[in-house]
């Protein structure tokens, strides 16, 4: 059984930045970021694969980097400029192998987190 484990929520003002971090039990390829707010569907917005191909939505193009260590077998998010429409929970994803649109394909991935809370007032 792959486990993911998300940390690193918090809350913050707006303008702020956070480090989100996830660990999974074993080296999986696909690796994404998700987030869902009360009352939205579950949304990818940063991806990054075993060959170091990444892929941003366009809500946090330019102000998230997602990276990743493979020998830690951890994915990570590092968020600036943050707003208060970012308040969300966001998730950890994950596939053992590609995921052929991986900031839309939900259902393509077998593992996910529980989740952790980023809340940013303004």
């Amino acid at each position: 059984q792959v486990q993911l484990t998300e940390s690193g929520g918090g809350s913050v003002q707006a303008g702020g930045s956070l480090r989100l971090s996830c660990t999974a039990s074993r080296y999986l390829y696909t690796m994404s970021w998700f987030r869902q707010a009360p009352g939205n569907y579950r949304a990818g917005i940063a991806t990054l694969n075993g060959i170091g191909v990444a892929e941003y939505s366009d809500s946090v193009k330019g102000r998230f980097t997602v990276t990743r260590d493979s020998a830690k077998n951890a994915l990570y998010l590092e968020m600036n400029s943050l707003e208060p429409e970012d308040t969300a929970t966001y998730l950890c994803a994950a596939s053992l192998g590609t995921v052929l649109v991986p900031l839309m394909g939900n259902s393509d991935y077998k593992f996910w987190g529980q989740g952790t809370q980023v809340t940013v007032s303004s």
